[in-house]
């Protein structure tokens, strides 16, 4: 915990940028019956019935400093599916960054062993040498920005039905770039010092010993 909380603290660097990567699944749905469009004093309205199309795996890429985040669709988020992401972060998102320092929590497939999973040897220690990698602690998520900002992905663009995975990828798209061109920064303002008084519970106990 406290080495994460850490990093959020470090002055902004271009060329060490700060990087959160979390993902999300979105259960697709359809509307048989068809929705009312919008009126002067109505709001749209759609048919209670709904048939389920399956789900869809959104990953959401921030740096919370610059006010930058990047979101990508796809159909699984399998460990190959994530050595991708890692590959785009590094050569498509930050092809100028000496190191992206890298926070994400500890699901199994979030670690360097993916890339070997999906590249050659040398090509998938080329992509681990430009992470430097930070993990969450288990049950620690909210310690992850990119978390807080997929929840605002999730209440602004995807609570609502979206009936299949062409009808959403340009809406999320929309919510990026919208999102985006605000700038909308985050500062994470929780310190290691807060964590040591409001979360002493988890520390452990230091037994002090008497001296003979």
């Amino acid at each position: 915990m406290e080495d994460v909380l850490e990093v959020y603290h470090r002055p902004y660097d271009p060329k060490r940028p700060v990087v959160n990567l979390d993902e999300i699944s979105k259960t697709l749905h359809d509307t048989p019956q068809g929705t009312l469009p919008m009126e002067p004093g109505q709001v749209a309205r759609q048919d209670y019935q709904f048939t389920r199309n399956g789900s869809i795996n959104l990953f959401l890429k921030v740096e919370p400093l610059r006010g930058w985040r990047k979101v990508r669709v796809t159909d699984r988020r399998t460990s190959l599916d994530f050595a991708e992401e890692l590959r785009s972060l590094v050569d498509e998102d930050y092809p100028e960054a000496e190191v992206v320092v890298l926070i994400t929590d500890n699901l199994n497939t979030h670690s360097p062993a993916c890339l070997y999973e999906a590249f050659p040897p040398a090509e998938a220690r080329r992509i681990a040498a430009k992470l430097e990698w930070h993990y969450t602690p288990e049950h620690g998520s909210w310690l992850n920005v990119a978390e807080c900002e997929l929840s605002v992905l999730a209440r602004q663009c995807l609570n609502r039905r979206i009936p299949d995975k062409e009808t959403l990828i340009p809406e999320v798209a929309a919510w990026e770039q919208k999102r985006n061109a605000a700038q909308v920064t985050i500062h994470w303002q929780f310190t290691a010092q807060d964590a040591r008084i409001k979360l002493r519970r988890l520390y452990p106990v230091i037994k002090e010993q008497n001296s003979t």
